[in-house]
């Protein structure tokens, strides 16, 4: 891997971590455990390894965010989390700022272009 590949895949991985954050608390205003959280996540162009996805969960927990029950189903006991009330709070505002975030972005990267296209 070159010195500009190590670069880029460290700032990709750095832009895709908020994301991710994001994207996980979103798919938890439903109930879910770890491995079908995964798979929702997958299926709609997020992949998250294990090793990501189950520290952030009990970051997120351990911050009052998430709450969590083990519960046996399919004869294996399987630990379901969901957003706290103090969790859907805070998705709320951090939907909004990932709005504006994204609104400044755009206008930032169409000037760029816009910029390139006269020079």
């Amino acid at each position: 891997m070159s010195q500009l590949d190590e670069i880029f895949e460290n700032l990709r991985l750095e832009l895709r971590r908020g994301s991710l954050t994001l994207a996980v608390m979103v798919e938890l205003r439903t109930e879910r455990y770890g491995y079908i959280l995964r798979k929702a996540l997958a299926e709609q162009g997020m992949e998250i390894d294990e090793n990501t996805l189950y520290p952030l969960l009990r970051r997120l927990e351990s911050q009052g965010l998430l709450a969590s029950e083990w519960r046996e189903e399919a004869n294996r006991k399987k630990r379901f989390y969901r957003l706290s009330k103090e969790g859907q709070a805070i998705l709320e505002r951090l939907i909004e700022e990932w709005r504006s975030i994204n609104a400044s972005l755009e206008l930032v990267l169409g000037t760029g272009a816009r910029l390139r296209r006269k020079g």
